[in-house]
């Protein structure tokens, strides 16, 4: 009898054990596990008039985009260099909340002027402003491609958003650097286009649009090229790691100008696990060729102590790519679009998704506004569909 009760004892502390294991077991894997986007739809476009001034400042050459969620507004960063005004973002409110983006729906309600740390205007032909990520404590983070040519170095710099002066500087590694002799370093107009920040607010991600001179060619048609992304530590204000990403490969179509181009202007944190949408852009002669991808860094190799790619025997794990999007495919008209953030959560519950378009403040191009919606799935979702046959979120 002893024995008996000593049995069910046991039994019970088995089947109460066993769930608790369970559960632990899960929470641990989805909390780690990354989300994945299952579905993208286009829900409208928008073209800010030519010649539109706001304070002054010619509104054009918006070539990245972040979203501010607690005020519901945008900030588009100016890659002028400062021909036609000083270096600048835009306050941008874009109306989403009928779930759809109309043509008359971005307005432009602000512009600030980019100080350095002594609270000047940058000089003309000092910065190139590409990227640009709102951190959530009234500072945006901006990067500058520098210029190779002048032996003007990259930067990415904290911002305030009070008064637009610079209050942190990130280092950049001297493998990024122009290269008096033109054998290492960034090349020009193609560096750090792009700019990011994980939801934690712990990481921020930057990668160069074309490689290094010491990494492998640009981008030619039919070739792709070998970009690095960067993940800094915004806790510690240090770069971790670095890893490849390779482009694709385009065609070009009746390139009767001669002119190609073709790289990686953007990038937005999809969760804190390295996952993200890309944007890879192409002007292929007739046309640019747009593409988005969904990317993990899972798995990838860190390479952030190579110097040169060309120089390294063994073989490197890329990140992962998925292609979601051809944007080809859109009825639209598309421009040269370099920028994208995440926007609000749309009135059935998905996340909407920005693009930008740089009009080079050329008089045949637009700057253009083109609106998503994304299905972003949660591992307990995906856990669930697997579970429960048709599932519906």
């Amino acid at each position: 009898m002893q024995f008996l009760k000593k049995l069910l004892t046991w039994r019970r502390i088995i089947y109460f054990t066993i769930p608790i294991l369970i559960i632990s077991f899960l929470a641990s894997n989805l909390a780690s596990a990354a989300v994945t986007v299952s579905n993208i739809e286009f829900i409208g476009e928008a073209t800010i008039p030519k010649g539109l001034a706001v304070q002054n400042t010619l509104v054009g050459g918006l070539s990245g985009i972040t979203y501010d969620a607690q005020n519901n507004i945008y900030y588009a960063i100016s890659d002028d260099r400062g021909n036609k005004a000083a270096a600048r973002f835009y306050t941008l409110k874009i109306d989403l909340s009928q779930g759809s983006l109309k043509n008359d729906g971005v307005a432009i309600v602000g512009v600030s002027t980019l100080l350095n740390e002594s609270g000047k205007k940058f000089a003309p032909g000092t910065s190139d402003t590409e990227g640009i990520a709102f951190t959530n404590k009234k500072t945006v983070f901006i990067s500058s491609e520098g210029d190779s040519g002048e032996l003007t170095n990259p930067f990415i710099k904290e911002f305030s958003l009070s008064n637009g002066k610079a209050i942190a500087t990130l280092p950049i590694p001297n493998k990024f650097l122009p290269d008096k002799n033109g054998q290492s370093g960034i090349r020009n107009n193609l560096a750090f286009e792009s700019l990011t920040i994980t939801p934690d607010t712990n990481k921020l991600f930057t990668a160069t649009e074309n490689a290094l001179i010491q990494d492998g060619p640009a981008a030619q048609p039919n070739i792709s090229t070998p970009c690095r992304i960067l993940q800094y530590n915004l806790l510690s204000k240090q770069l971790e790691k670095e890893f490849l990403y390779s482009t694709e490969p385009i065609s070009p179509f009746f390139n009767f100008t001669g002119k190609f181009a073709s790289g990686l202007p953007d990038l937005v944190a999809l969760d804190n696990q390295g996952t993200f949408l890309t944007l890879e852009r192409s002007f292929t002669g007739v046309g640019f060729a747009v593409l988005l991808f969904q990317v993990s860094l899972a798995g990838a190799d860190d390479i952030h102590n190579i110097d040169s790619l060309l120089n390294v025997n063994q073989k490197i794990k890329p990140v992962q790519k998925k292609l979601l999007l051809d944007l080809r495919g859109l009825d639209v008209l598309l421009d040269n679009i370099e920028g994208l953030t995440l926007g609000p959560i749309l009135p059935d519950g998905q996340r909407a998704l920005i693009l930008v378009s740089d009009n080079n403040f050329n008089a045949i191009q637009r700057t253009q506004i083109l609106a998503f919606k994304l299905k972003i799935e949660s591992p307990l979702i995906r856990l669930l569909r697997r579970l429960i046959p048709n599932f519906q979120r």
